[in-house]
């Protein structure tokens, strides 16, 4: 498959997935949902009732992680860091509770990585899914790649990044 000659789901592409699922993100906001407004207004997850905060995305994470995928994901911030990312810090506890591993990279401590200019989820080295946003953060449209040299570059990028990582339980924002 070449860029774009399918366009398979979240759920698609980690069903098919055997090993490895790795997500970097290099944004500061990616735009407004009702869970963020809700946080700002000062609403808290109840993590003790968990049907209030398991989504979907979380029972597909889990689903993979039971079957043996590792799941990894890098968060590459400003600091200080944004609304935005001080919430996402906050809801990461449902995707840790899901399986997935999540690190946090400070800009100052990615000076000299090469990382490419837009978010990406990459399976198994063999299909790339990448995000395309709006300058207000939105998601304009998700683009896959099985271009060998692509992929090459989003798992050294990816390994580059999580090595710098500060793991979730001791990033503080």
């Amino acid at each position: 498959m070449s860029r774009n000659a399918q366009k398979p789901s979240f759920a698609e592409c980690l069903q098919g997935t055997e090993h490895s699922a790795l997500h970097l993100e290099t944004r500061d906001g990616y735009g407004d949902n009702e869970r963020f407004a809700a946080w700002r207004r000062g609403e808290r997850v109840d993590w003790g009732d968990r049907s209030s905060w398991w989504r979907p995305f979380h029972e597909q994470i889990a689903e993979a992680v039971a079957r043996g995928v590792t799941i990894r994901r890098v968060r590459i911030v400003s600091e200080p860091v944004s609304a935005y990312i001080r919430w996402e810090h906050y809801v990461t506890r449902a995707n840790v509770t899901a399986g997935e591993q999540v690190r946090w990279v400070p800009r100052r401590l990615a000076s000299d990585l090469l990382v490419p200019c837009n978010d990406f989820w990459l399976f198994d080295d063999r299909l790339a899914r990448i995000h395309h946003f709006a300058g207000d953060g939105s998601l304009v449209d998700d683009e896959f790649s099985t271009e060998p040299d692509v992929l090459k570059l989003f798992s050294a990028s990816f390994e580059a990044a999580w090595e710098r990582g500060i793991p979730h339980e001791d990033y503080e924002v």
